[in-house]
């Protein structure tokens, strides 16, 4: 019976030791299963923390960049702003010369405006007095043509009329003798009618101009008139001094000497000749040449 107690005894403790064990390898395996879950887990933390330091680093460097570009661009911002200002500044000057060039643009077109519109005035009161000149010679020249149309018939004397000119052209045998410069009584005559048409014109000036033909003087006469100048200033002065003794202003009065350097014909004929030998009496304007 003893035996039999000893025996379950051994049995009993076998199976407590045994069952021990079991649980202790259970619990070890566990354990074991949770150390490679961990060994996993920190590896995998360990590989995110290595990507997220490397995004770190990589965000760390973006921002280094961004904040150098965030200088520059202050720094661009604020050149900016300078020139922005130094701009206006500019512009302003400019728009205060302009406006001050505007202001003095303004003033000299009401000037010219004004000296354009009394150069109108002028021109209209200019054109206004040629035109009562144009109308005065006119009818001067009508007047003379009238009077004279019986040596104008005779070929004595011609007359004629151009942009306000008058000229009376006398041929020198009606007014002098051959070789002389005095005025003969049938001359006198015949500017005693220019006289008369004369003495009643106003803003004219009379020239009277002396022409010879191209024979030159020779003999006595050469003494008084060593040339044609002589001769052609002598007849063309008494012809003057006649008018102004018979009332003309002398003021308007002057007397040219052209001898024979001015014909107006060939002086290979007679006939040429007779035409280049002549007084001319002139009305132009007193401030014509």
């Amino acid at each position: 019976m003893l035996k039999r107690l000893v025996i379950l005894a051994v049995l009993s403790l076998s199976s407590l030791m045994l069952s021990g064990c079991l649980v202790g390898e259970g619990k070890y395996l566990k354990k074991v299963e949770e150390a490679d879950n961990l060994s996993k887990e920190l590896t995998t933390l360990q590989e995110k923390y290595s990507a997220l330091s490397s995004e770190n680093e990589g965000l760390k460097g973006a921002l280094a960049k961004l904040k150098d570009e965030a200088a520059g661009l202050a720094q661009d911002k604020e050149k900016l702003t300078a020139d922005n200002r130094e701009l206006q500044q500019v512009l302003q000057a400019k728009s205060d010369s302009l406006s001050q060039n505007i202001v003095e643009l303004r003033q000299k077109v009401s000037q010219l405006e004004a000296e354009n519109a009394r150069l109108k005035a002028d021109i209209a009161s200019t054109q206004k007095a040629k035109e009562e000149q144009v109308r005065e010679v006119s009818k001067t020249y009508e007047d003379l043509l009238d009077k004279m149309k019986g040596e104008i018939a005779q070929g004595q004397v011609t007359i004629s009329e151009l942009k306000g000119k008058l000229t009376v052209n006398m041929v020198d045998a009606i007014l002098f003798d051959s070789g002389k410069a005095e005025v003969k009584p049938a001359g006198m005559d015949l500017l005693q009618k220019v006289v008369e048409i004369l003495k009643d014109v106003k803003d004219k000036a009379i020239r009277i101009e002396g022409h010879t033909d191209n024979v030159q003087i020779v003999g006595n006469l050469a003494k008084r008139f060593p040339t044609n100048w002589e001769l052609s200033s002598a007849r063309a002065i008494n012809v003057t001094r006649f008018l102004q003794s018979r009332g003309i202003d002398p003021a308007v009065l002057s007397a040219v000497a052209y001898g024979e350097y001015h014909p107006v014909a060939p002086n290979d004929t007679d006939e040429g000749k007779a035409k280049n030998r002549r007084i001319e009496i002139i009305l132009v304007p007193k401030d014509a040449p």
